[in-house]
């Protein structure tokens, strides 16, 4: 993919997130911990299965493409951000769909009879990214059993593209979020309530 497309499948993915309320301002902890005034609250995009359907299919063309020739034959991803965004790109992609989801310890695990394989070739896929943990755990969930991740992919990547997950990674926008530790934050300084909006608990 060149440069120009990525630039117009960035330039599309904001302006629904602009039109569907997603991009939201205030004082927001992150699911890593960090603290930033701008959040993109996917759910508001991803509760319109048309547009759902349209960036799984768009992350799905560039997921092909990272792992061409591979054929990709399972998209996995983490719940609950994952969840819709991994079945449309599972669609596109004519692949089946898991998720993993955490355990009592907080570890990411395979529950409700989903088995994988050593002969998959997997994408792993989510929501945002903001420092790849997640995926990262996701990745080491199915290499642990012998799948073959080749890619991983996000509708967004807050991380401005420094997030690191071990395989090739896209998203259909980049962006540079500013993010704060707790003890950094300048909204907490001024006493401002901070959101927990994704969907762990604080």
């Amino acid at each position: 993919m060149d440069d120009r497309t990525a630039d117009k499948f960035a330039e599309n993915t904001l302006a629904v997130f602009d039109r569907t309320g997603a991009y939201l301002k205030g004082h927001f902890r992150l699911t890593s911990g960090l603290h930033s005034p701008e959040y993109l609250q996917c759910a508001l995009v991803l509760q319109y299965p048309d547009i759902a359907e349209r960036l799984g299919s768009d992350l799905g063309s560039q997921l092909g493409e990272l792992a061409a020739p591979r054929q990709i034959t399972l998209v996995a991803a983490p719940a609950i951000g994952g969840l819709i965004i991994g079945h449309e790109v599972a669609r596109a992609l004519g692949a089946r769909f898991v998720f993993a989801e955490r355990d009592a310890d907080s570890r990411m695990v395979l529950r409700r009879g989903f088995v994988v394989s050593p002969a998959e070739a997997a994408v792993v896929v989510e929501d945002v990214i903001t420092t790849g943990g997640s995926t990262r755990e996701v990745i080491d969930l199915l290499c642990n059993r012998g799948v073959e991740v080749v890619a991983a992919g996000s509708i967004i990547d807050r991380s401005g593209g420094r997030a690191e997950v071990g395989v090739m990674r896209t998203a259909l926008a980049t962006l540079t979020v500013v993010t704060y530790t707790e003890d950094t934050c300048p909204m907490c300084k001024q006493g401002l309530p901070v959101q927990k909006p994704g969907s762990r608990p604080s």
